[in-house]
C-alpha cells in the first residue's frame, strides 16, 4: 500500500531531515513510526502525502508514484497532521460536506458515514456549530471524521492520540482495527510507546533522519519492551 525507496529530504543547506529512508507498509498493517522530536517523522509523512517535495527517492501509494501522478495518489489516501488546519468559518457539517464534495461522495453515502463516525466520537450534536467554537480535541475528532468518510486505502496520522480523551482514543483504536480488517493500511507517528506496542503489528524507529530498525513488532522488540528497545537504539 505504501512503498518508500531511498527517500532523501533536506531543508536548504542544512543536514538531511530524511536520509535514505526505505520501508514498506502493506494492506492490513497498523504501522507505528517512532523517534525523538526532530528525527524526521513529520517530514516523512508530509513527503508521502505530497505536501513537501523531496530531492531523491520514490514514494508509491498502492503502486502510484506521488510525484508522477499526485492526484491519483491523493484520491486513495488521507493525512491528518498533529494540529489540523480546519476551515473555522464553516460549521462541522459544512466542513465535512465540503470534503465529501471534493472526493465525490454521494449524498446517501456521506450522510450514513458522517452519522456513523459523529456518533462514535460523540460530536453529533456539535456538527451544526461553527468550527471556530470547537476545542482542540473536537477539531481532532472532526479531522478524523473528515478522513474516515472517504474510507482511504492508506490513512496517515501524525501523533493521533495527543489531545484525544481516553474514550475517543479507544474509539479510534477500534476504527483502526476495523479499517485494516477491510484491507486498508495505517501508518502513524507517535510518542506514546505503550500505545504503539499494543496497537501495531509493525514498527519503524527513525533517528536523525535515518531508519535504524523496522519490521514486525515481535521481531523488532525481541525480549525487550518497546520502551527499552527505543531508548537503547536512540541513546547518543
Amino acid at each position: 500500500m505504501l512503498e518508500i525507496r531511498n527517500l532523501v529530504k533536506s531543508y536548504g543547506n542544512g543536514p538531511r531531515a530524511v536520509d535514505g529512508l526505505s520501508l514498506t507498509v502493506e494492506a492490513g498493517d497498523i504501522y507505528g513510526f517512532i523517534g525523538h522530536n526532530g528525527a524526521g517523522k513529520t517530514t516523512t509523512l508530509k513527503c508521502i502525502s505530497g505536501i513537501l517535495p523531496f530531492e531523491e527517492g520514490e514514494i508509491l501509494i498502492d503502486g502510484i508514484d506521488i510525484k508522477k501522478d499526485p492526484m491519483a495518489a491523493k484520491r486513495i489516501m488521507r493525512y491528518i497532521p498533529d494540529n489540523p488546519d480546519l476551515y473555522t468559518f464553516l460549521t462541522g457539517t459544512g466542513y465535512l460536506n465540503f470534503l465529501c464534495d471534493i472526493y465525490g461522495i454521494d449524498e446517501a453515502t456521506r450522510h450514513e458515514r458522517i452519522q456513523k463516525y459523529a456518533q462514535l466520537f460523540e460530536i453529533e450534536s456539535k456538527l451544526g456549530d461553527l468550527v471556530s467554537s470547537y476545542s482542540h480535541g473536537m477539531c481532532q475528532k472532526l479531522a478524523l471524521i473528515g478522513a474516515l468518510v472517504q474510507q482511504p486505502k492508506l490513512l496517515m496520522l501524525d501523533e493521533p492520540f495527543v489531545g484525544l480523551d481516553p474514550k475517543a482514543a479507544h474509539t479510534l483504536k477500534g476504527i483502526m482495527h476495523e479499517m485494516v480488517e477491510q484491507g486498508s493500511a495505517i501508518f502513524f507517528s507517535t510518542h506514546v510507546l505503550e500505545v504503539a506496542e499494543k496497537l501495531c503489528n509493525k514498527i519503524a524507529i527513525i533517528k536523525n533522519g535515518k531508519l535504524i530498525k523496522a519490521g514486525l513488532m515481535d521481531e523488532v522488540r525481541g525480549d525487550n519492551s518497546l520502551e527499552e528497545l527505543f531508548l537503547e537504539l536512540t541513546d547518543e
